[in-house]
């Protein structure tokens, strides 16, 4: 971590702690180093960094290219190493530069939904998130968030103080089979591929229950 990631970091978990009163499960189960791709429910713009504060390493974050327009947030977005892409977050632009950051061993976190619930229930994945993880080799450990979409959902104009949030990761995800088949298979099956690999790592989130029998704060 950077200093000015390191920073952010404290103040969300502190956030986390004592805003919310948030519970952490499994986190040593993402690889400290290395790529490592973060699969996460999406239900509140608080998700992204409570699944990246819980975590005692740096991960890159996608951000609307157009935010970095902007002086400050655009300053604080490049030394968070946010990956800039466009409004739906595709594209070969954008899919180079996460791909990029992987190859450089980088974590990153993708929402295999593509856009936060409107009602609080898991939703379909998109079949983006299943190309982006046969066009890299790095594992995939899905996670599941608790608590966020009433803490502070879409309809909501300020989050709510003191509804625990919770995060939780699951075990990492390997696709080495399906990446071999997508190398020499037709343009058709490997359309199938993708959307398999998205229902897959959605399948893994849903598995991640509520409930743990230990949770561990980092």
């Amino acid at each position: 971590m950077n200093p000015v990631y390191f920073i952010g970091w404290c103040l969300f978990r502190a956030l986390y702690k004592f805003y919310f009163g948030w519970r952490v499960y499994n986190p040593e189960r993402v690889p400290l180093s290395g790529p490592v791709i973060l699969a996460s429910n999406h239900a509140s713009f608080i998700d992204p960094p409570l699944v990246g504060a819980g975590l005692k390493r740096g991960i890159n974050y996608l951000a609307r290219e157009s935010l970095f327009r902007f002086p400050v947030l655009g300053w604080i977005l490049h030394r968070w190493q946010a990956v800039p892409v466009d409004r739906d977050g595709g594209g070969a632009k954008g899919l180079k530069a996460i791909l990029d950051r992987l190859l450089a061993g980088g974590a990153i976190i993708l929402f295999p939904e593509g856009t936060r619930t409107r009602d609080g229930k898991l939703q379909p994945a998109r079949s983006g998130i299943g190309l982006t993880v046969i066009k890299s080799k790095a594992p995939v450990v899905p996670v599941r968030v608790f608590g966020t979409y009433e803490a502070y959902n879409r309809h909501m104009r300020f989050p709510r103080p003191f509804h625990r949030v919770t995060v939780k990761y699951g075990r990492p995800m390997h696709f080495e089979k399906l990446r071999a088949e997508a190398a020499t298979c037709s343009k058709t099956r490997v359309k199938e591929i993708y959307q398999q690999v998205a229902d897959e790592i959605m399948g893994a989130i849903a598995a991640l229950g509520p409930f743990a029998d230990t949770d561990q704060f980092p």
